[in-house]
């Protein structure tokens, strides 16, 4: 038997076996590898609100998730890994009753938490040096470290918001004057359009012709300057000669802005007033959508009168939670990821379509490119190359850096594209793709450069030769590695059952094992 049919037939043998739950092994005690009622999770605030909702709608929540299908989830939704094979081993074995607040609170405050928060917000924020953003990339490089400082620092979200609204200076030494250079258009109707997605979730152009000019009017007097430094640009208020400003913010609220005001600073103030309808809304939302999978307010950049929240209340209690906690956005991590809505199962119990929309269930989603890519590396120990379509000075990456901390968004691989990387073109939430596509699915079953990522690994190598005379351990630490978890009874059985998986080559056998779990929902989904 050829080694891609060898490898096609246990891909089959292995995905039919995912689909049955048995007992686990021995030392793990979950009754199933997806949930657990076993281990209730106390009822938090906004979890009276969603159930509220449900029983409202005659839909009841999931069951809670199981400890080895949480501890994936929080790994990957919060800092965009896998756990270790030690980690979740360590974790399923944990006794502790708070050992779920335990690691979130680890995980909030570890270097890939704010690796993974930043690529998210490289890709709201348009972080990309080349065409048709054209940041540049000495520019790149200071905005995307500022953004990962600030996140990194615990900066409060509203002086984050602040400092880009009215940063001014140069592009390479003011690092958040770079969000009015990051826009597709220099126009105030193109700065005002990446103001109210950003930071109010609202599509400016589905608004009124009246309200876009309104809007458009406090972003009217900026002006970008050419320096003698290459590729240099300043950001600052027009100096000339100007006239009282008679506007109206987005609220209706008529304002008049005084000749020597700058009208961002008056927007500004008006943007993070406690009041506000838009700001700490559409954070809060994006946050939720982000852990959750779709927003209260769907899309979540989509804020407008007929697109009202599947949940007003939850919607307002998390911002009240954002606002107490002075805009922390891990205090709103922390409320979300604590509560029994966020550690349900992902099997519904519903086939009703609003079971998606008020969250009944833990949605399935694919994992973003870069998430896939680092988790694949990570199982193999092998690396990445990345370039730039259109080369530019210190576009140079190490192949060992991992995909979620690619600060510009031009430097790629045909592995990021392929499965749906943000382009960083337009800020939406929507321009990163991951939808599933034949394309990928032959790579994954096929690829000549993932068999080799496979073949060559010195990790996998040395984990195969040092239990290749013991399969059963071998089995259950693959298991452990590629989907943080123990293979259920059915699956070791099935696993060590076909005799040519051990008997000629245990390397190769191990080797199609890995890779068979790669080609898994379970692995590919979060879930």
């Amino acid at each position: 038997m050829t080694q891609h049919a060898r490898m096609a037939k246990t891909i089959l043998l292995l995905m039919a076996s995912l689909l049955c739950t048995a007992l686990p092994h021995a030392e793990i005690t979950n009754a199933s590898p997806f949930e657990d009622d076993a281990s209730p999770v106390p009822e938090q605030a906004l979890d009276q609100y969603v159930r509220a909702s449900l029983q409202a709608n005659h839909l009841e929540m999931a069951p809670v998730c199981s400890d080895a299908v949480f501890i994936r989830r929080a790994f990957l939704d919060l800092i965009g890994t896998l756990p270790t094979t030690q980690e979740a081993e360590a974790f399923l074995l944990d006794t502790r009753a708070d050992k779920r607040a335990r690691i979130i609170d680890e995980l909030l405050e570890r270097p890939e938490f704010t690796d993974y928060a930043s690529m998210k917000w490289c890709d709201l924020l348009r972080v990309k040096a080349e065409f048709p953003i054209n940041l540049w990339p000495n520019a790149v490089q200071c905005y995307a470290r500022w953004i990962r400082e600030s996140l990194r620092n615990h900066q409060p979200y509203d002086r984050f918001a602040r400092d880009l609204l009215t940063a001014s200076g140069s592009n390479f030494r003011v690092p958040p004057a770079n969000f009015y250079r990051a826009i597709q258009g220099r126009t105030p109707q193109a700065i005002a359009g990446a103001v109210a997605l950003t930071f109010m979730g609202v599509r400016l152009e589905k608004c009124s012709k009246d309200q876009q000019s309104a809007m458009e009017h406090f972003f009217s007097r900026i002006l970008y300057k050419k320096t003698e430094e290459w590729k240099e640009e300043i950001v600052c208020l027009d100096p000339a000669p100007a006239t009282p400003l008679d506007t109206v913010f987005p609220d209706g609220t008529a304002v008049k802005i005084a000749p020597d005001d700058d009208p961002r600073l008056v927007f500004a103030d008006w943007l993070l007033k406690p009041e506000n309808p838009w700001f700490a809304a559409n954070i809060t939302n994006r946050v939720w959508a982000w852990l959750l999978g779709r927003g209260i307010v769907h899309e979540p950049d989509d804020f407008r009168a007929d697109n009202p929240p599947s949940n007003p209340e939850l919607l307002k209690y998390l911002e009240g939670e954002l606002r107490g906690a002075h805009y922390d956005l891990r205090h709103l991590y922390r409320v979300i990821l604590n509560s029994r809505t966020y550690q349900q199962s992902s099997i519904p119990r519903s086939t009703d379509p609003k079971a998606t929309t008020l969250f009944a269930y833990y949605p399935v989603r694919r994992l973003e490119a870069e998430v896939l890519l680092d988790a694949i590396d990570r199982i193999a120990g092998s690396t990445e190359r990345y370039s730039s379509e259109i080369p530019e000075p210190f576009s140079y990456i190490p192949e060992t850096q991992r995909a979620i901390t690619l600060a510009d968004g031009s430097i790629s691989s045909p592995v990021l594209e392929l499965f749906g990387r943000s382009p960083r073109d337009t800020g939406l939430e929507s321009e990163r793709n991951n939808q599933t596509t034949d394309g990928q699915r032959l790579y994954l079953l096929n690829a000549t450069e993932l068999h080799k990522k496979m073949n060559s690994s010195q990790e996998l190598r040395r984990l195969f030769k040092k239990h290749q005379g013991n399969p059963q351990e071998l089995i259950r630490l693959i298991y452990l590695r590629v989907l943080s978890r123990v293979p259920t009874r059915v699956e070791e059985t099935t696993a060590e059952g076909h005799a040519y998986f051990w008997a000629e080559s245990p390397e190769a056998a191990a080797e199609d094992l890995v890779w068979a779990l790669i080609n898994t929902k379970e692995f590919l989904y979060r879930h």
